[in-house]
């Protein structure tokens, strides 16, 4: 059979994609993006407010302290880092 590039787009998975905030932009070609979850909790019934902290890839530098990215989940990349960034939906105001 012979793919091409449209159905082999079709067959690929779904990869998870996060919204959060860029908290930390110090290291190079790596941002840290903070991703906050509301949930209820199973037991108690009580909303619980969530924030995990995900290191991100960053080719180009892009994003900066502050904007509001999108990541997706990617092949390992070193120790920490599992998502790369895939755009800056909002930058922060300068201040």
């Amino acid at each position: 059979m012979n793919d091409t590039k449209e159905t082999q787009g079709e067959n690929r998975r779904h990869r998870r994609v996060l919204q959060g905030i860029v908290v930390s932009d110090k290291m190079d070609k790596t941002i840290v993006v903070q991703v906050r979850r509301r949930y209820r909790h199973p037991r108690y019934r009580k909303y619980v407010n969530e924030r995990l902290r995900y290191k991100a890839h960053d080719e180009q530098n892009t994003a900066k302290l502050g904007d509001t990215v999108k990541i997706v989940a990617s092949r390992p990349l070193s120790r920490d880092k599992r998502w790369r960034l895939q755009l800056v939906v909002e930058r922060a105001a300068i201040v």
